[in-house]
């Protein structure tokens, strides 16, 4: 699982401590989340191993791009804005990295632009779409109907995020079969400060979920 918007030395050990695989660093200045490059750099490199480090960017041109990666030792990018398909192979392509690429989703007809973006991308965050005139592509605390993507499967590896608390990770990984869940507003105790003790409920409730749902239903 992914805890993202990490902003403190603190919030990274929590994440790896609590056992989250992906940890998240925002470069978008529009978030109460986002991080310069500097700041990144110093809580990327006291990361422990075995916390995948990944950068979310939007609409990010090749020269932000370059910024951050000289300076930052990630391990996968998370394009987060209305990237194309080309763009997401061209950048796949330029830095060698595996590309998370997010897409909002609140009804079936999001749904085709996930198989298409899932032939190129590595991973797809399957995120509930931002509302029209919001800030923020995500982060915005907001949940779509799971139902949606109950059960589905694309070319690549999918990740379950919007809208998720330690209250109901658990069903929504029940319910939709998701083999990894992002959080970052659903673990904060303010926007953009995370809470140790969200971090480690969040965690535990949604290896509960997938407990649940790889138990049979009679």
């Amino acid at each position: 699982m992914k805890i993202c918007g990490l902003t403190r030395p603190g919030d990274v050990q929590a994440a790896a401590e609590a056992g989250a695989r992906y940890g998240g660093f925002v470069f978008f200045p529009k978030s109460p989340r986002h991080v310069e490059i500097a700041r990144a750099r110093e809580l990327a490199l006291e990361a422990p191993l075995g916390l995948a480090k990944v950068g979310l960017v939007v609409n990010a041109d090749d020269a932000l791009l370059d910024a951050i990666l000289a300076e930052v030792p990630l391990d996968m990018l998370q394009l987060h804005g209305s990237e194309s398909v080309a763009r997401v192979a061209e950048i796949k392509a330029r830095y060698g990295l595996p590309v998370m690429k997010a897409v909002g989703v609140a009804g079936e007809d999001d749904l085709e632009a996930l198989a298409d973006y899932g032939r190129v991308a590595d991973q797809l965050l399957v995120d509930a779409k931002a509302p029209k005139g919001a800030a923020l592509p995500g982060g915005n605390g907001l949940a779509f109907d799971w139902r949606l993507v109950a059960n589905r499967r694309w070319p690549c590896p999918w990740m379950l995020a919007g809208g998720l608390t330690p209250a109901n990770v658990a069903e929504a990984v029940a319910l939709t079969g998701a083999p990894q869940v992002d959080v970052s507003s659903g673990v904060e105790s303010a926007p953009g400060v995370k809470d140790p003790a969200r971090i480690a409920a969040f965690v535990a409730a949604a290896q509960a979920g997938a407990v649940e749902k790889a138990v049979p239903r009679l």
